[in-house]
Parts: structure tokens; C-alpha cells; sequence
């Protein structure tokens, strides 16, 4: 990137980073910060010991927290400006001259938080290298041209889907691609009726239709079931189109398509093929047992029961159980199995965007003083995270979509809240496991291009874009010791104007202490430019890493299978380093409709192109492309090892050891004393488990290694039993028509006190058999002493999912909580 105009300039400023200094020069122009070292004065000083100089570039829109530390001149410690960036870069700049660190920070601030419009970022101006030109990013991805390679096409033989235009001024779902594919059986009038019953009228849509059993993946958005328990006649035939799409009128599959992906394998893995060269974990054969609705394998032989696929039809909720049910407070909710009889329901506990954000910030905490101290991160903090049991769900649950489509052969609609965060996750990864094409480079970026972008995730609200202000501090620690937020006045503005004149007009911007705690991403009192309040403007409770986790999951996938990806890590971290820098078009705006009314295409360029025109430096050396069902890792489908989980330690910029050296010494003890007790002949097998509370002489696992646990945690049908035979109901599964947990509305009212609704929804409680609010109390006390620990969490999480969404507002709007 050529040098831009720098507009200030700062000499001999030291930089710190790993506890290491360097001095050098600092200059500032509209998008970057730019460190030049060494500096100009040592040069001329002595222009034969000069080094040729380096330079190191920060772009504004990737800083996450930027503080400004004052001093005074007689403490002799110098000021400073901490940053810390969203791609996990830690810098500190120190400066001599204290008027010199509050003009930079202000300039600073002024650039990154203050621009109020997505055409004041650098993807409007950035001008790339000629060999980026040879390549037109944004042709990459082709809807038609990608669903005409699974065999969908208006030539193509009718495979039982079509492609439908219904949204194609995107009048129809705002947050929904153009092209729409739907099953050929259902008319776009009955698309119109059912859209009505899912939220932003995000109906269920074909996402990928599998090329060797023409088992589908589809997408949606939570039903608007709410506590009356509405039912939409339209949307259970859209669904039940979904599930029997690729059979004819005798219920016989349809043959794939001749022109299949030609890199995919046509061998069937069935079930017994699939345990011969798949090994299945005891967690996994227990999710596929509670999703059959009986056993596969004998207890005591260990051999399986059943041969063949067993197909199970899957409505995926992405969400707690609890979660969805509480929903239904506010209108919306999950399906009533009782409508969907052709399918299962399933739960997967994936914790919403609130938690995952709290997460991230916990590792930050860990890791954030990496520019003043070169010791390893925080490992009590790291473990309190619980990052790495988030991505093992994650993966988890996409494993489960991925056996049953893959093995199974049977049909799953994903969906969470409004299908845009957790579904976009599962759909992609789930994919990533079935299919190798998305494992090539082009394969990837169009997966990312139709399940993330066109699918409408929110990377203009997830990534905050446009930044904000609380995110710039000014620590005033010779003061007071304390941090103080602009607009912030407490009595130390007189003190800070005595030693620093010019800071008072820093100090004069009235802002509400209580909006700035809440989060609130503009000042009411001054109006908002128009296009900040359309949904651009950094909205701090919507702000969310479900894209990184989405990477991180991927890495760990590449990291298990190292020879199945065409990309290496470094093509995920800088990936992940574009979501934020907004250098290119791609990931601006929250979804098609935006992206094509801002003209990104015309206005600014792809970053596909950054990576393709560089493919040497982001391509796997250890790469095979051969696809063979019968050889042993080179299989058409992957699974990952959710207990092999780690942390991907490159985007941290920490060594292996540094974040997994705790994980990597444990497994490592575990192993030493399985194996000694092998060749002891101990045949406990309680001893060999490094999870067993028996097991001794050997460290117990450590708090930042996550004991795997399932992320199934509820199955829901609309029959008590599926076969003839007595047989003991798991405690997670359930019947929608036998109630054998609670029903929606004794779970609502239980929980009704507690979530803050009672005024909201007492008259329809009232007319519904509902129970005085004392009552009504007694009886939630009494049902809350008998949930277990588990239970009680989720419903928390319930609590904080609905207060977060506020006043009900029909899914309407772009803050709904996904």
C-alpha cells in the first residue's frame, strides 16, 4: 500500500510490545497509524550506524480499546497511548511531550469513532496493487452457478427443487438473498402466507442439497408460535416440501444429478460403513441413539444393532430449550411437533450472542497486557472464559447435522432465533464436513459468500464498523487513579485543565453516564446522520465474535485434518483480520439488500481478490485433493475430535505452549499412565480415563481443557413412542403430546415473575386458565426447587435473552438477539 499524506507527525516515540521497546517516529493520516523505526534523528545523528527503516502499519477501524494515560511533567513517567486491536495486536506509545499524546488521541478517536457513515471508511478510498486487478473478487460467487453445481437449475432435471424470484427486490424478506431456492411443489403465494409465520419473514430455504443421497441442509428463522400457540398450515407444508423434495409421487428418492460436483465421491456411507471407517466418540453414538429414538449399539458387546441409515428428519433448534420457549413471551418461540410430524426436534444449547461476546472478553483479559509484559497469558482467566467449550459445541452440533445428512441420510432445517449468527455457524460447518469442495480455496469463499453474507449475517452490527466512543478512555492516573470515559465530569476537570489546557474541551461533551453504561451506540441529543440510523451505527449489546468462532472452528478442523484443506491458517487469520480493517467492500453492511443499495460492487473492491492474487502464500503445502471412500483420511467426509479442541494460538500472537502448553502436558500425563496401565494389565477401564473421578497418578485435566460433553440436550417428537417395544425415555427427550416436561404455557407462567413480562402478557395468561400472580409465584417456587443445575443456567441465560430484546416488536427490527 503506497504511503498516504501522513497528517500529524510525532518524532522519537517509544513503542512497546511484548515488554519490548523501540523508538521511532509516529505518524497519523485519515486510516492508519504508521510506525516507522528507527527514527529519523538517529539517522541523521549518524548517518553511516543508520538501519534501513521499517515501518509497521495499524488501520483505526481494527482498535477495540484505546486509553490515553496523562501525566504530569514532574513524575517523571511519560504519557501513553494504550491500543488494543480486534486482531489481538497490543501497543503502547509513549510520549514526552503530553501535548503531543492527547493530540494523537484525538485524532485518533476523531477517525475510527466519530465517522458516522460507512462511506467515511477506507474500503471507499482504498485503491489496490495491479495484481489485485487481474481478479474480479466480487464474480466469485454465482448463486445460480453454485446451486446449478449441487444440480439445481431451470435446464436441469427436476430434482424436486426450484429456484424462485419471490425475493428479487428483496421486498419479500428484507435480510434474505434475491435468488431463493424452495421446493418445486410449494408456489410462491404459499411462500408469501408462510412467511408471515417466521420471523423477518425468513422462510425455510434451501442451502446445500447433498450430491450422493440428495439429502438437503435448510435454513430459517424461529416460527412466531407465541403463548397462544399459533400453527401455520402454509409453513408445515413448506417444511414437510422440504423434507420429501427429492422423492417422487411414490415417496422413491430421486436420482442426483449427472452433472454432480466431479471432486465428490459417489460411494454411500451407510451407518455400518460409516462406524467401520468413522470412529464414533461414546458421545456421538449416544446423540445418534437419542436422535434414532433407540439404541444402535448392544451395551454389553458393543456391536451395532441396526444396519443401514436410519433416517431421521431434523428440525434443528440451535437455542437452549429454555430459551425457546421463553421466546415465546415476545411472539416467537420453536415448533409444536404435534404440526411437524415427519420430523424430529432437537436442541443443541449453543449460547447466544451475549455470552459468546463475554467470552471473547475474558480471553481478552488473559492476553491484554501483551504490550508492557512478555509473560504468558492468564491461564485461571483463559479457563474461566470457557472459549474452547463454546467451539467445541459448535462443532458438536454441526457434526451432528453432518452424520445425519451424511450418514443417516435424512433432511435437517437449522434455524436458532433469526437465523443469522448460530445457524450461519452450523450450516457452514456442517457443510465443511460433508462436502470438499468448500475445502478449496474457491470452495471456502463461496461458502462464506452464501451462508454468511447473502444469508444476511450482521457483520456491519457484529463487527461494529463504525466503532464507539466508550472504547476510547483517558486514564488519569497521577489524578485520581481511575479511568474516566468522555463526557464523564466527577469533580477532576478543573485539576486535569491545571495541568493540561487543552484537554478541557475533551472533558465538556455532555454524554448521560448511564446511556454510556447501557451501551447506546449514538447521543440522543444529537442527530444521528441518516445512514447511521438505518442500522449501521455500533450498537455495543449487538456486537458479537460469531464470525471468529465460526474460523476458530474451522481451524480446528484444518488442525485435525491437515491434509483435507487447500487453504492454510494464515488465509483464516487474515480473513479474519478484513473482517475488521474495512479495507475492502465484502463484509460491509448487514446483509444483501444493504450491500447493493450502497453500490459496494461499483464503489469499492473484493477482498477475494487480495487472497487469490496471492494464493502461493495462503495454500496448504500438505493439500491432497484425492477423494477415496475406501481409503482411510481420505474419506469425502470429516468429523472433528471436539476433545482434541485447542486454542488456535496464532490469532492470539502467542506461541503453542504459551496458550496450550497446560492442555498439551496433561494430555500427554494422561496417555503416559493409560499406557502403563495397559502394559500393567490393569483392566479398569475407569483408570484410563483422564476425565474419571477414580482415576489416579496422574494430574487431573485442566480447567482450561473442557471435559466434552454433548451439546444435545433435548430431543422433542410428536409421538411417545416410535417403536412397539417398552423401552425408558431418556431424561432430555420428550413428546410435544404426551408433556411428559412441563408444557410451554406451565413453563412460561413458572417463569413469569422472574422475567419481567407479567404486565405484558397477564391478560392472555387470564384467558388461558392463568393463576393470580401470588399464585402464580408459589407455583414457580415450587418448580424451580426441582430443576436441576443445568436447568436453572439455562433458564438464566432465557432471562437475559429476553430482557435484551426489549418490547416485542413483531421481528421487525435488526436488533432482534440471534
Amino acid at each position: 500500500m503506497a504511503a498516504p499524506h501522513s497528517k500529524h507527525v510525532y518524532r522519537d516515540i517509544n513503542a512497546l510490545r511484548g515488554g519490548k521497546p523501540e523508538l521511532g517516529d509516529l505518524a497519523l493520516n485519515d486510516f492508519h497509524l504508521v510506525f516507522r523505526f528507527p527514527p529519523e534523528s538517529q539517522a541523521a545523528a549518524d548517518p553511516s550506524a543508520a538501519k534501513k527503516p521499517k515501518q509497521v502499519w495499524f488501520a483505526f477501524h481494527v482498535i477495540s480499546q484505546c486509553t490515553l494515560k496523562i501525566t504530569p511533567p514532574s513524575s517523571g513517567i511519560p504519557s501513553s497511548i494504550r491500543i488494543q486491536f480486534r486482531d489481538f495486536t497490543y501497543v503502547s506509545f509513549n510520549f514526552s511531550d503530553s501535548y503531543e499524546a492527547k493530540d494523537a488521541f484525538d485524532f485518533i478517536r476523531t477517525r475510527t469513532c466519530k465517522l458516522g457513515s460507512i462511506e467515511k471508511l477506507l474500503a471507499f478510498t482504498y485503491r489496490p496493487p495491479p495484481v489485485e486487478h487481474k481478479i474480479n473478487g466480487w464474480d466469485i460467487y454465482d448463486p445460480r452457478a453454485e446451486f446449478r453445481r449441487q444440480g439445481i437449475s431451470d435446464k436441469s432435471a427436476d430434482l424436486g427443487w426450484r429456484i424462485s424470484s419471490i425475493n428479487k427486490d428483496y421486498e419479500f424478506s428484507p435480510t434474505y438473498p434475491a435468488l431463493l431456492v424452495v421446493p418445486s411443489k410449494i408456489s410462491d403465494n404459499t411462500l408469501k402466507y408462510a412467511g408471515s409465520f417466521r420471523s423477518m419473514k425468513r422462510i425455510p430455504t434451501l442451502t446445500y442439497l447433498h450430491p450422493v443421497n440428495n439429502c438437503t441442509i435448510t435454513r430459517s428463522s424461529q416460527p412466531l408460535v407465541g403463548l397462544r400457540g399459533n400453527r401455520s398450515i402454509q409453513d408445515e407444508r413448506l417444511v414437510g416440501a422440504c423434507f420429501s423434495a427429492a422423492t417422487d409421487s411414490l415417496g422413491n428418492p430421486v436420482a442426483p444429478a449427472a452433472d454432480t460436483n466431479p471432486s465428490s465421491s459417489h460411494v454411500d456411507l451407510s451407518a455400518e460403513s460409516a462406524d467401520r471407517d468413522l470412529s464414533l466418540s461414546e458421545t456421538e453414538r449416544m446423540e445418534d441413539e437419542m436422535i434414532s429414538g433407540h439404541p444402535f449399539f448392544d451395551e454389553k458387546t458393543g456391536k451395532r444393532l441396526i444396519y443401514g441409515a436410519q433416517q431421521n428428519n431434523l428440525i434443528v433448534d440451535a437455542r437452549p430449550a429454555i430459551n425457546s420457549y421463553a421466546m415465546q413471551a415476545v411472539g416467537k418461540g420453536s415448533e409444536n411437533m404435534d404440526y411437524y410430524r415427519f420430523a424430529r426436534k432437537i436442541f443443541l444449547n449453543i449460547d447466544n450472542i451475549h455470552v459468546m461476546r463475554d467470552s471473547l472478553d475474558k480471553v481478552i483479559s488473559a492476553i491484554k497486557d501483551a504490550d508492557v509484559s512478555p509473560f504468558p497469558p492468564n491461564q485461571d482467566l483463559l479457563a474461566k472464559s470457557k472459549w474452547l467449550k463454546h467451539i467445541s459445541g459448535i462443532l458438536d452440533g454441526s457434526s451432528i447435522i453432518a452424520r445425519q445428512v451424511g450418514i443417516q441420510h435424512s433432511h435437517a432445517l437449522i434455524h436458532c432465533s433469526d437465523g443469522w449468527d448460530r445457524t450461519s455457524q452450523l450450516c457452514a460447518l456442517s457443510q465443511l464436513m460433508l462436502d470438499p469442495y468448500y475445502r478449496t480455496m474457491e470452495g471456502f469463499i463461496v461458502l462464506v459468500e452464501k451462508d454468511w453474507l447473502s444469508f444476511g449475517h450482521m457483520f456491519g452490527l457484529r463487527s461494529a464498523h463504525l466503532n464507539h466512543e466508550s472504547w476510547f478512555t483517558v486514564d488519569s492516573d497521577a489524578l485520581a487513579g481511575s479511568t474516566v470515559k468522555p463526557g464523564e465530569s466527577d469533580g477532576r476537570v478543573d485539576a486535569l485543565e491545571n495541568a493540561f489546557a487543552s484537554a478541557r474541551r475533551f472533558f465538556n461533551k455532555k454524554e448521560s453516564s448511564a446511556e454510556a453504561e447501557a451501551g447506546a451506540a449514538v447521543d440522543e441529543a444529537k442527530p444521528a446522520p441518516k445512514e447511521a440510523c438505518e442500522g449501521y451505527a455500533t450498537r455495543l449489546r449487538d456486537v458479537s465474535p460469531v464470525f471468529h468462532q465460526f474460523l476458530d472452528a474451522t481451524y480446528q478442523l484444518l488442525r485435525q485434518h491437515p491434509t483435507r484443506f487447500e487453504f492454510n491458517e494464515r488465509f483464516l487469520r487474515r480473513l479474519l483480520y478484513h473482517v475488521y480493517s474495512c479495507q475492502y467492500g465484502t463484509f460491509l453492511c448487514n446483509n444483501e439488500r444493504q450491500r447493493h443499495e450502497a453500490k459496494l460492487r461499483e464503489r469499492t473492491f473484493s477482498v477475494w481478490a487480495y487472497f487469490l492474487s496471492r494464493r502461493q502464500e495462503f495454500t496448504n503445502d500438505q493439500y491432497d485433493a484425492t477423494i477415496d471412500d475406501h481409503t482411510k483420511g481420505r474419506e469425502r467426509l470429516l468429523f472433528p475430535r471436539v476433545d482434541e479442541v485447542r486454542w488456535w494460538h496464532q490469532v492470539f500472537n502467542r506461541t503453542d505452549d504459551e496458550m496450550n502448553g497446560t492442555i498439551n502436558a496433561s494430555v500427554t500425563q494422561a496417555e503416559r499412565v493409560a499406557a502403563y496401565q495397559a502394559s500393567s494389565g490393569l483392566s479398569d477401564p475407569s483408570l484410563s480415563r483422564s476425565d474419571s473421578p477414580n482415576s489416579q497418578g496422574h494430574s487431573p485435566q485442566p480447567p482450561s481443557l473442557p471435559q466434552h460433553k454433548s451439546v444435545l440436550v433435548g430431543v422433542e417428537s410428536p409421538h411417545a413412542a416410535l417403536t412397539p417395544e417398552a423401552r425408558s425415555t431418556p431424561p432430555f427427550q420428550r413428546s410435544s403430546s404426551t408433556g411428559e416436561v412441563p408444557s410451554t404455557l406451565t413453563a412460561l407462567q413458572d417463569k413469569i415473575s422472574a422475567l419481567s413480562i407479567a404486565q405484558n402478557v397477564q391478560n392472555v395468561f387470564g384467558g388461558r386458565g392463568g393463576v393470580p400472580k401470588n399464585q402464580n409465584e408459589t407455583l414457580a417456587g415450587n418448580r424451580l426447587g426441582s430443576l436441576s443445575g443445568s436447568r436453572r443456567s439455562a433458564e438464566n441465560g432465557a432471562d437475559r435473552e429476553l430482557q435484551s430484546m426489549g418490547p416485542a416488536s413483531n421481528g421487525a427490527s435488526l436488533s432482534s438477539q440471534d
